[in-house]
């Protein structure tokens, strides 16, 4: 009974492994679990979300950020200003001692601009994140959709003559 137990455990971690939580570091600047949501075909942005922890004494900025997936990639800010949504990009963004920034919870995203490809559930891509004081560091985001997410559609079907 120990060994078939210990088999579907070790089965149903396996299963699991592409949505564990991945950490990177900075110097004292902790990166938790960058990940991204599956897009629909022809896509012209994605979009990425982490956390980071400056567990340092001293305040930090993230300064840039980049990736060989898309033409470009910015951080973003989403707002509601009466009644409109607005993202506007931010630059430079603080990290005080102490803190954890926590992307979707603070309404921020990387914005992926112009990515090469669909992302899939499951997939990964890397990327480098630049701090002003830690220095460049490369991650790896994880595809993935939220649990109370439905898969992206697939539109690629619809309208056009063949």
């Amino acid at each position: 009974m120990f060994r078939r137990t210990a088999a579907a455990l070790a089965a149903l971690i396996a299963l699991m492994a592409p949505s564990v939580a991945h950490e990177f570091k900075a110097g004292m600047i902790e990166i938790g679990h960058p990940w991204s949501r599956p897009t629909p075909p022809s896509a012209p942005v994605a979009s990425g979300y982490m956390t980071l922890t400056n567990s340092g004494a001293e305040a930090d900025r993230l300064v840039e950020i980049s990736s060989p997936l898309s033409e470009r990639a910015e951080i973003h800010r989403s707002a509601i200003e009466s009644g409109v949504a607005s993202m506007r990009p931010v630059e430079g963004l603080p990290l005080e001692p102490g803190t954890t920034v926590d992307f979707a919870a603070e309404k921020l995203h990387v914005m992926f601009i112009g990515p090469e490809r669909q992302l899939k559930d499951g997939e990964r891509f890397p990327a480098t994140l630049v701090f002003e004081k830690a220095g460049a560091v490369e991650v790896e985001f994880v595809v993935q959709r939220r649990a109370d997410e439905a898969a992206p559609e697939d539109h690629s079907g619809h309208g056009g003559s063949n």
